[in-house]
């Protein structure tokens, strides 16, 4: 746990203000899972996932996706040599440790769906040839606002393969004056320190994987996930990747707490997290009758926890 708490130290240095949401990515990154951020331009996305990259010191790609970009962009393309006579692999900016896909729902659909494969089985495939991703492999993908200029929203089929979504929103005054100390002497990302390398986070990732999960907390987490199903409020439900992004979160959030068992207040912390970005809601609901995340809390307040002696 110390470690993941040295990384998130480091990222404060460039990132600043924030805490809970540094620490979910850090949650999402020890779970194996990729970070949605939807927000608008110039609050900090690109800092924080620079400063992630740095402290971990992670190999990092950035594509700035735009309408023109090309799927053959992301993942690569072939390319006659005339030397050998052969065709060979240029290898894609999606092939690094963490990628940040910027402004990701201004692209085409074809251009976004491909980075489906690379995010969920950890490959892509050009010219009937795959190619695996680097390990550890990190999608932070940020999304304009609904109704900014020449975006649209990304097809529930490609959010649902993020394991968490947040929003930064704005600092608060006394932040905003800190950025302004800081920045004045320079760029902050110069005094992030790579505190851990590849092969420690994945160590990392094998312990919070290895996290144990009693079968009560095992029922808590598919109970949770049902009552989003069965809502007067919810039209859609979350999937059962939802399930698992939920049961892998909560694996994260107890390791981060230094314990080797899961308790409710792990899974309670996650939950809207994981969950909120994979529901759709009843027009009432997503019209602002009835507030959206409340409708979540109702739901961890209706389902009883298990007592964990």
């Amino acid at each position: 746990m110390s470690k993941a708490q040295d990384v998130i130290e480091e990222v404060k240095k460039a990132f600043i203000g924030k805490d809970e949401l540094i620490k979910k990515v850090m949650l999402a990154i020890l779970a194996g899972g990729h970070i949605l951020i939807e927000d608008i331009p110039g609050v900090g996305k690109t800092t924080m996932a620079l400063a992630f990259s740095k402290a971990m010191s992670l190999e990092y790609g950035r594509m700035q996706f735009t309408p023109d970009v090309l799927p053959s962009d992301i993942v690569g393309y072939s390319m006659y040599n005339k030397h050998t006579g052969q065709m060979e692999y240029q290898k894609g900016t999606v092939l690094c440790n963490l990628f940040l896909a910027d402004e990701l729902n201004r692209a085409t659909s074809r251009t976004q769906s491909a980075l489906l494969e690379a995010m969920e089985e950890n490959q892509v495939t050009v010219d009937g040839v795959s190619h695996p991703t680097p390990q550890p492999f990190i999608v932070i993908a940020t999304q304009n606002p609904f109704g900014a200029s020449g975006t649209q929203l990304l097809p529930d089929s490609q959010i649902d393969r993020f394991m968490i979504r947040l929003s930064l929103g704005y600092p608060d005054p006394l932040q905003e004056f800190e950025l302004l100390k800081r920045k004045h002497n320079g760029n902050m990302l110069k005094d992030v320190k790579g505190i851990i390398n590849i092969n420690e986070l994945l160590n990392m990732r094998r312990e919070a994987q290895d996290t144990y999960v009693d079968n009560d907390i095992y029922c808590y987490i598919v109970n949770l996930v049902n009552a989003t199903r069965d809502n007067h409020y919810i039209v859609q439900g979350a999937s059962p990747r939802a399930t698992l992004a939920l049961s892998a979160m909560s694996k994260a959030c107890a390791w981060f707490s230094g314990r080797d068992y899961v308790v409710p207040e792990d899974v309670q912390f996650v939950f809207n997290t994981t969950i909120e970005h994979r529901i759709l809601y009843t027009p009432e609901a997503q019209n602002g009758i009835v507030n959206k995340q409340p409708v979540l809390l109702s739901i961890l307040k209706d389902v009883v926890a298990p007592k964990i002696a």
